[in-house]
Parts: structure tokens; sequence; C-alpha cells
């Protein structure tokens, strides 16, 4: 599945991706000691509502701007962030969308490290202008080569973001053989992986091979827009997170009934799950 940012920026797995980092970074930084942020697929950085691309699909009318219609709490910090880099517009809906690199950069403390990655020349160049002001270090490397090499950060703790466009046919055997070797290396770190849904099944044999790495503390959150599966459709979006802290899990469950709720489409309510993967 080819997953351009461009044509998608401020979907709805946009939406929860970005709502469960911003409190998955929050809920780690109860702790003063210093965290390295470390995003292995960072794309452009900013992308333009308004462009060919985001227009062509639209699909920022079932994500950012459902989120920015619904009243609920929950969302203010998501809403802000994105607000945050549409400063000079007029009005309430957004016309830049930030990627993950900008929603970590409004996140960091002067003690935290950004560290981001993007293979692309074409998108690291306009990902360095996009973080232009930002402490963010950008590299230019392999994303699978660059997430071990990081490991163990510098910093006692650290998130990676593991955010593939999904273009190669191998990319969750890479994902599931370097998520191994990142474990061996770093077993108290925080990893964040995104994946797009399509077929029930098809994610059913990539969670059991997951499980089967045995790694104690796997979450996986995912979000079914449709209560059925449409016939290779995107159906939504999810995350598999290791070591998330407790403070995030227990606020979880209203975060992800409040992101159920401003998020499902027309006719369908929708699905979240929540669950570990364990032996």
């Amino acid at each position: 599945m080819n997953y351009r940012h461009a044509f998608h920026a401020g979907n709805s797995a946009d939406v929860v991706k970005h709502s469960l980092l911003i409190a998955l970074v929050r809920a780690l930084q109860r702790k003063d000691s210093a965290l390295t942020l470390i995003d292995t697929h960072a794309g452009c950085g900013l992308y333009n509502l308004a462009g060919d691309e985001a227009q062509r699909t639209a699909e920022a009318a079932q994500g950012v701007l459902r989120a920015f219609a619904n009243p609920n709490p929950l969302l203010d910090e998501y809403r802000a962030a994105v607000r945050a880099v549409n400063a000079a517009d007029a009005g309430d809906e957004p016309r830049s969308y930030p990627g993950s690199p900008r929603f970590l950069s409004q996140l960091l403390r002067a003690q935290d490290l950004l560290i981001l990655n993007e293979k692309h020349p074409e998108d690291a160049l306009t990902l360095r202008s996009a973080m232009r002001g930002t402490s963010a270090a950008v590299h230019e490397r392999d994303a699978y080569e660059f997430w071990l090499a990081m490991l163990p950060p510098r910093t006692p703790r650290g998130v990676v973001l593991v955010d593939p466009p999904y273009e190669q046919t191998d990319e969750r055997e890479r994902i599931t053989a370097t998520l191994a070797a990142a474990h061996r290396k770093w077993a108290h770190g925080v990893t964040v992986i995104w994946y797009p849904l399509k077929d029930r099944a098809a994610h059913g044999r990539w969670r059991e091979q997951l499980r089967r790495l045995g790694i104690p503390k796997l979450l996986r959150v995912e979000h079914w827009l449709y209560d059925d599966d449409q016939p290779g459709l995107y159906n939504g979006a999810g995350l598999y997170i290791v070591n998330p802290p407790y403070a995030f899990t227990q606020a979880l469950p209203p975060l992800l009934d409040a992101l159920c709720t401003a998020l499902a489409p027309e006719g369908h309510k929708g699905q979240i799950i929540s669950d570990w993967l364990a032996d």
C-alpha cells in the first residue's frame, strides 16, 4: 500500500496518531529527565491542506476538520498544536497541517532532543526548511539502519516513532526484524509504530508475528472507520506502542472514546480497539 503523506495529511489516521503521540510524550514528561524523540520516516514536516495533493483526496474533511468541529476538551491540545502552525491564517479552519516532526518540536522541553530522518532527498530538503528555527537534527539515511544506529539514545529515556509510507511490499517484515533487534539493544525504550489498515486477516497475521517476538509490554491501538471491511480500500490505521508509560495507558480510554466519536464516518460508528499483545 502506497501512503504518500501529502495526499493524506490531516486525515483521521493523523488525528489519532498525533493525539496519541501528544498524550504519550506528555505522560513521559511527568518526569524531569531528558527525552530523545526520534522520527525514522519524518516526511516533509508541514503540509498544505489547500494544495493539489490534499485537495485531490479531501481526507482532511474527515479528519482534522471533524476534530476542530468537535467540542470535546480532550482534543484541545491536539487542536492547539495544529493552530500553532496556522497562526497567520484567518478563520478557524486550518490551511496547513503539521507532520509528526512539527508536533514533536512543539512538545520539546529545554532538556529534550529531537532527531529526524527522511531518506527521500526532495522530502528531506523540504523537511529542513519546515524545521528551520527549531533544534531538530535532520538525517537522510535508510530508516531501518538509522533506527538501530540511534539506540540507545544519549538521554536516559526516549521515544522512537516509525511511520513509513508502506511503499515496499516487505515493509512489515523489515519493521518486525528491526523491532526485534532494537528491543535487544534498548529493552526499556518506547517505540511507536504506525500502520494503515485494509484487511483484518492480513493484520491479524502481522499481529501474530509481533506477538511471537515476546516483547513484554506491546500495546495495540487500531481505529477501524467502517463496521465491515471495504474490499481493497483503506479502513483506518493503527499504532503498536512498546513500553507505554502507566500514566498514558490510564488516560487512554476516554481519549479513544473522544476520537472515535469525533471521527466516525457518516452512517458508521467506527471502532477503536486497544489491547496488549501477550503470550
